[in-house]
Order: structure tokens, then C-alpha cells, then sequence
């Protein structure tokens, strides 16, 4: 069976600010700690990096960031993703040019298109720059969900290598596991439900959690991809609070929270992400100690 180019834990980076500006010390400690977990890959500038707000010459410079301090001792899969196609090829462009392993392109959001219009987006990013490309399925985000039979067509493009499913659906894992054939790198975007996306045939997870407890996270990572199916549940179950509290707010307020009370970054977020509110901050507080961080 072929090996996917990507597995195990590949945390979804946050982008730590500092009086309206990325904070590119701290963004580096937060790579330093995250490589020193044991994580497999990184992946900056997704939606848990808040994309959506950073300007393109941050959005550009945090990738760049991420690859020179990660220095080849762990992949980065770069998130270049847009509602707009030419805007998707030039953000690709960059982070091939600068020497991401591979990038993350999200369904276009807010103008809703068709299947077909999704299929003609991913094949233009496809045609026009030579690098991995991992689909990224959040319907809850951007409302509009890739259908396993547009997956089935794009993985048939040379370099559409894989898919982040943030849908929660277990079934889809088997279904596309099926209909796209050996080779094929599935990696789940929904901490609660990644040891079942594994058990379904996964390949591992782009992980909000994984910031906060990057250690933690990549052992259950570790014993799930090996079968260790006992040390895999234990992890699960000491998690599981963290995976559901990080989302007690808009995210990513309670991670950046998280990340304050351990002085790794400020809680700064940009708006219009506000800070984590006090119930939320309690139950991550209580989480984080269940999980062995704190």
C-alpha cells in the first residue's frame, strides 16, 4: 500500500499578535515548542491562524517565518487558500517559491459555488503551480461542502494529493478512502472525532488542540497511527475536554487564552475575534489541567 506524503499531528498554527501587529518572536517559540512535542508538520496561516484578517504581506510573512525556523525538520504545509482563484495561484505561488512542503486550499467562501465551479478552482491552482495541494472541507465555514464525487475527480489531478475534512462525518473517510484510491492523504480537521477518522482509514489531523498541548496530542497521534489502540483511547479520553473547550468561543480566542496563561504568546486576536469570555476561559482552564498542560 502507498504511503501518504503526510500523517500523524500537524498543528493548525495560531498567529500570536502583539499591539496589532504579528508577534514574530513569539510565533517562533510557538514553532520551537511545537517541533520539541513531536509533532509530524506544521501548518500555518489556516483558519486557526486567522487568514481571513491578516493583510498579504503578513499572510506571506508568517509562512516564511514558519519555514525558516521549522529548517527541514518537519514539513509545513502552508494555508494559501481564497475565494478568489488568481488571488488562491499567487498565494501558492509564493509559498512554493520560499519552499513550503505543500499548501492547504480551503472550498472558496461566501460566493457559494457550484461543484463544478469548485472543481474548475482546485484544477486551475492544479495547472498553474507544481506543489502538493490538500483540499480543505469546512462547510461550516464557508458554506458550501465538496461532495466525495468532486473529491474523486480532483484526486485524479497530479498534484491534488489529499484532503483536511473539518465535516465531522466519519463515514466520508471510508467512502473517499474507496473512491480515491491507494495514496491518497486524509487528514482530519475535527479534534473530538480524529481517532475515529484514523480508525476509518485517516492518516492523522491538522489539530487546533495540538497548540495547546503539543506533546499530549502527538502521543495519541503516535499510538493511533501504530495501532496502540488502549494508549490511543486513554489520550482520547484525557483530550477530549481540551478538543470541545478550545471551541467554547469563536476560535481562536480560547486557544490564544490557552497559550497566554502558559506565557507563550499574548491573547491578542484582531477583529472581529474578541477575547475568550470568562466561562469560556474556566472551562479551558479546567480542560488544560484533565489534559496534563497545566
Amino acid at each position: 500500500m502507498s504511503e501518504p506524503l503526510f500523517r500523524g499531528v500537524l498543528p493548525a498554527l495560531v498567529t500570536p499578535f502583539r499591539d496589532g501587529q504579528v508577534d514574530e518572536d513569539a510565533f517562533v517559540r510557538l514553532v520551537e515548542r511545537q517541533i520539541k512535542g513531536g509533532v509530524h508538520g506544521l501548518v500555518p496561516v489556516g483558519t486557526t491562524g486567522e487568514s481571513a484578517t491578516l493583510s498579504h504581506d503578513e499572510h506571506r510573512r508568517v509562512i516564511e517565518l514558519c519555514i525558516k525556523t521549522a529548517a527541514g525538520r518537519v514539513p509545513v504545509i502552508a494555508g494559501t487558500g481564497s475565494n478568489a482563484t488568481d488571488e488562491a495561484i499567487e498565494l501558492t505561488r509564493h509559498a512554493k517559491a520560499i519552499g513550503a512542503d505543500a499548501a492547504l486550499i480551503v472550498t472558496p467562501y461566501y460566493n457559494r459555488p457550484s461543484q463544478e465551479g469548485m472543481y474548475a478552482h482546485y484544477a486551475a491552482i492544479n495547472e498553474a503551480v507544481q506543489i502538493p495541494v490538500l483540499l480543505y472541507n469546512v462547510p461550516s465555514r464557508t458554506g458550501v461542502d465538496l461532495s466525495n464525487d468532486t473529491v474523486a475527480r480532483l484526486s485524479k489531478l497530479p498534484n491534488i494529493v489529499g484532503i483536511k475534512d473539518a465535516t465531522g462525518d466519519l463515514a466520508r473517510a471510508s467512502q473517499q478512502r474507496l473512491m480515491c484510491g491507494e495514496g491518497w492523504t486524509m487528514l482530519s480537521g475535527d479534534d473530538p472525532t480524529a481517532l475515529g477518522y484514523i480508525a476509518h482509514g485517516g492518516h492523522g489531523c491538522i489539530s487546533v488542540t495540538a497548540n495547546v498541548a503539543p506533546d499530549q496530542v502527538s502521543a495519541f497521534y503516535n499510538d493511533a497511527l501504530t495501532g496502540q489502540w488502549q494508549g490511543a483511547l486513554y489520550g482520547q479520553d484525557r483530550l477530549i475536554r481540551l478538543h470541545k473547550a478550545l471551541f467554547t468561543d469563536a476560535s481562536p480566542s480560547p486557544t490564544k487564552f490557552a497559550l497566554a496563561h502558559l506565557d507563550l504568546c499574548q491573547e491578542e486576536a484582531r477583529l472581529p475575534i474578541v477575547a475568550a469570555s470568562e466561562a469560556s476561559r474556566a472551562e479551558v482552564l479546567a480542560a488544560m489541567r484533565d489534559a496534563g498542560v497545566i
